[in-house]
């Protein structure tokens, strides 16, 4: 009797077991509200904005990859998965020197660039994965490579406006190349960091006013209230000019609506790169007018450049604990916490 309800026990602990194997194995894993991937016993399910791709797990880890957009290589290098990159579109966008040396000893391929992709190339190098934007115009191209047996993962990383789960595609691509581990834990190093500066910007007695980008051509393109660059700023305990407007797009404004908007700003922030305040009023005369220009602190975004290459589109799209730390030094000069730490992808513009 003894030996039925032990076997009795360990029959229904082994259906239990398997229950909650299963439970996990299904569990789905958001990455952002547009990303996310579920695991099962034969596939692994991707689900990016209107796209999914169900991929065989007899296909996976990826080995070999491609990259269509170089925003993306920051993942790779952040988890040590350079060498899996075979090929990429326009390396002069590309700041690692990791990348351009593994290109110089052709382990890398240039595959083109958005205006034409090699697509003899790409399917000559036998890629398991390409990675990249969506682009409607390429269609017939994506329709080409898939009937070559490539997998297509489109990934728009760039609408993402939560910093942190920009950072988050760590995980995704540590799923798809067998570094789940190492994936996780640069997740949480980086979630770390970038809520202890967050909660030390809350205890700032000032949260100075600030302003974005330049003028092009007539209008001046800001990014919006409740975008990437908003979010930034408002973590780092600045008081964004435009933080009450409701768009995450670029919101186009005249100089006339901005001269207004920034009479008490401090800090004029991701400016492009320029010799010094000289030339940046060569461009437009009437940033003389503005009080910021003449006793606010101006700063670019070029710290880190090198000829096309910037590494603030690189390595900052996933280290975004290294963008808010910039943004707090400058916010707050006068904070002790980072003093011995220098900027990273800020200069500033005298």
């Amino acid at each position: 009797m003894k030996r039925v309800f032990l076997s009795l026990i360990l029959f229904l602990f082994s259906i239990s077991c398997k229950k909650e194997n299963s439970r996990l194995a299904d569990e789905t894993v958001k990455i952002s509200s547009r990303v996310n991937y579920s695991d099962d016993s034969k596939k692994l399910i991707v689900n990016s904005g209107k796209f999914q791709n169900a991929i065989s797990k007899e296909k996976l880890p990826f080995k070999k990859a491609m990259l269509l957009n170089s925003s993306l290589i920051g993942y790779f290098l952040e988890l040590g998965l350079e060498n899996k990159i075979k090929g990429v579109s326009s390396p002069e966008y590309v700041f690692s020197e990791k990348i351009h040396q593994l290109i110089n000893e052709n382990k890398i391929i240039n595959i083109g660039n958005e205006q034409k992709y090699d697509i003899e190339k790409i399917i000559g190098s036998k890629p398991d994965v390409i990675f990249t934007n969506y682009v409607p115009n390429f269609s017939n191209t994506y329709d080409i490579l898939k009937k070559n047996g490539i997998e297509i993962i489109f990934l728009d990383e760039y609408s993402e406006q939560n910093p942190l789960e920009k950072t988050k595609y760590l995980l995704l691509f540590g799923k798809l190349f067998d570094a789940e581990e190492k994936a996780e834990k640069s997740y949480k190093n980086i979630e770390n960091n970038y809520q202890k500066i967050k909660q030390l910007s809350m205890t700032m007695p000032h949260k100075p006013r600030v302003i974005c980008n330049e003028m092009y051509g007539s209008q001046w393109f800001v990014p919006g209230g409740k975008s990437f660059v908003s979010k930034l700023i408002a973590d780092a305990g600045g008081n964004y000019f435009l933080k009450d407007n409701t768009e995450t797009v670029s919101v186009p404004l005249s100089f006339e609506e901005v001269f207004v908007k920034s009479e008490n700003v401090s800090y004029w922030i991701n400016i492009s790169p320029h010799r010094n305040k000289k030339e940046l009023l060569v461009l437009n005369p009437n940033y003389s007018k503005m009080k910021v220009f003449n006793s606010g602190s101006l700063f670019m975004i070029n710290n880190r450049e090198k000829d096309n290459a910037n590494d603030y589109f690189e390595s900052g799209v996933v280290r975004c604990d290294l963008v808010l730390r910039d943004y707090f030094k400058i916010f707050h000069p006068d904070d002790k916490t980072f003093q011995k730490e220098p900027l990273i992808y800020m200069k500033e513009l005298k």
